[in-house]
Formats: structure tokens, sequence, C-alpha cells
């Protein structure tokens, strides 16, 4: 193997790994068929979870794909393959899918797992490189990874192999997530802690509601209106119509607009004030959204509204970015 020393080489030396697994990539593509949509059938068919084992690299990816399968709407679980045969078989159980990962499809202590899974009548999805193997041949559905060559020079770390089968995996997921319907919401309720779960956190977790909520009714007189907003501090209030439903919204910039018309606060009603059709958001809605739309129309609230359209809350610009959300 040649030695690489000038900074140039180096560079270049990287480039090429990275181009031997883009390539190791388009074969697998290549190779996706059949065998890829049975697998998606079986795990849609599941009624348990999904088991992923392997061993050595090949366990590490499986890792990475049971976690993945389970933050996007099918349950799974990584099963060390050596703890699996020191009692952790009972993890395995009729109604699950078993996720095999072998590269050579020989790892003696993944295929040991095998005949216990026939047993109980686990279907076993085997991802190999080569489908010859014990592993192929003993599994419902084989997919073949149709790797080439590795990308490590000595052709012999997992390198291509491993990008492949992660690569694998990911697609796995992302077809059953769009199949399942998995929306943001649903990926939300997986993910509450960290950046991502204030990103992914709900209107109704943040909103003001009950008594907070500022309201006047249309006909209401404009001094009334003018106290409500001031007591209850968001700069705005929502109007609503006899039946209760949100017909407007009176802001800071409505008051002074009117006052700059002519209007008369001695003689003149909330309607007489307020913008009609306000942009308004939905409890079970990101806060990221609602943020979004605060950005784009350029306002710093938004009414809350159930599906009759009647008022249930009102949230706040400052609300969002104090739960340190943000675009």
């Amino acid at each position: 193997m040649k030695e690489v020393s000038s900074k140039e080489e180096i560079l270049n030396f990287a480039k090429e790994v990275i181009d031997k697994e883009i390539e190791g990539l388009k074969n697998l593509k290549d190779a996706l068929g059949g065998e890829f949509l049975k697998a998606i059938d079986l795990i849609l068919a599941c009624e348990g979870k999904v088991i992923v084992t392997g061993i050595g690299k090949s366990g590490h990816v499986a890792r990475k794909i049971a976690s993945t399968l389970s933050s996007t709407g099918t349950p799974a679980q990584f099963l060390h393959p050596a703890e699996a045969l020191h009692g952790d078989l009972g993890t395995l159980d009729s109604g699950d899918v078993l996720i095999a990962i072998s590269n050579s499809g020989e790892s003696q202590e993944v295929l040991q797992i095998i005949p216990y899974a026939k047993m109980l009548g686990v279907p076993v999805i085997a991802i190999t490189n080569n489908p010859e193997s014990t592993l192929a041949k003993y599994s419902d559905v084989h997919i073949y990874l149709n790797v080439k060559e590795e990308a490590c020079p000595l052709k012999l770390a997992p390198t291509t192999s491993s990008t492949v089968t992660l690569t694998l995996g990911d697609a796995l997921a992302m077809s059953l997530l769009k199949l399942r319907g998995f929306s943001e919401r649903d990926f939300a309720l997986r993910h509450p802690a960290g950046s991502l779960g204030r990103k992914l956190r709900l209107v109704r977790d943040l909103y003001h509601t009950g008594d907070e909520l500022p309201v006047v009714k249309e006909d209401t007189p404009m001094k009334e209106v003018v106290l409500e907003m001031t007591s209850k501090g968001f700069g705005a209030t929502a109007v609503v119509n006899g039946e209760g439903k949100l017909t407007g919204i009176i802001t800071d910039g409505d008051l002074r607009r009117f006052v700059k018309r002519g209007g008369d606060f001695n003689t003149a009603v909330a309607r007489d004030a307020m913008t009609t059709n306000p942009k308004t958001a939905k409890e079970d809605e990101l806060a990221l959204e609602a943020l979004r739309r605060m950005e784009e129309h350029k306002i710093t609230v938004l009414i809350v509204v159930d599906d009759n359209h009647r008022p249930v809350g009102i949230i706040h610009l400052h609300d969002i970015l104090r739960a340190e959300i943000n675009l």
C-alpha cells in the first residue's frame, strides 16, 4: 500500500474513500427490489416488535437501525447476539420480526439465533453481502447489499459495507414512516428532550388559556376593550360573535390605527376597531409552525382556536422564544 505524506495526498486519499462509499450506495440502489418490498410488508404486518441483531460493526449498525425504527413509528429493539445466547433470547417472541445483519452471512453468533426464531415462527429478514450464505439461505427475506469493494485500503475493515447497511436501514425506516403516515406530531411525542424536543413542542405546551385569555364580544364598548387588553398584558384581544366564534382581533396597532382615522372611544365598539380574519393556531400544531407564521406575517400573537373556531388560548412570540425555539 502506497504511503501518503503531503496534505494534498491525504485529501485525495480521503476523497477516494468517500468515492468508494458513494459507489457502494449506487450499487445498493441498483440491487434494491422485490426482497426489500417483502421486508416492508413483513414489518408492516408485525404485531409485536422488530428485533435487530448483528455482531461487531454490523452490531453497531443494527443498534442504530433499531433506534431509528423506534423513533419513527416502528417499535424496535437491538439484541446483542452474544448476550442472546446467554439468556436474552427471551426478548424475541412470537409476533416479532427479526432483522439479522451479517456482511458475510456466516457470523456464528447470529446464525445460532435463527433456529430459535424459526421455532417461534418469527420471520427472518437477512441483510448480507452474500446471497449464497447460510444466513441468506435460512431467512424468509434476503436483502443483498451488493457491495463490490470496501473503502479500506487493506480490504479488511468494514467501511463501504457499514455505510451501505446503515443507509439500507434508513431506507427501511423512512419507507415505513411514509406508509404509516407518521407525522411531525408523532415524532415530537418520541423526542421530548434536548434541542430537538424543544423544536417539536406543541402550541398547547406554551399557550395561555382560561382566565389568561383576553376576549371580548363584537359589541363590547372600546373602553372595556382597552381594559381587557391592559389587564391581560398581551397587547391584543380576541373578538368573538354571539356564538363565541372568533371573528377578529384587536392589537395595540389596531388601536393606534383606530385613533388615527378619528375613532371615538366613547361611542365605538370592538367590531369598529378589529382586524377581521386574524391568523390563528391550533393546540396540537408545532410551536415552531406558529413561530413561522408569526415571522411570515410580522405579528407577535396568535389566537388559538378549536375545531369550531372558538378561541381557547393565546400564544405570544415571547412564549416561543422563552422555550428556546427558533427557526
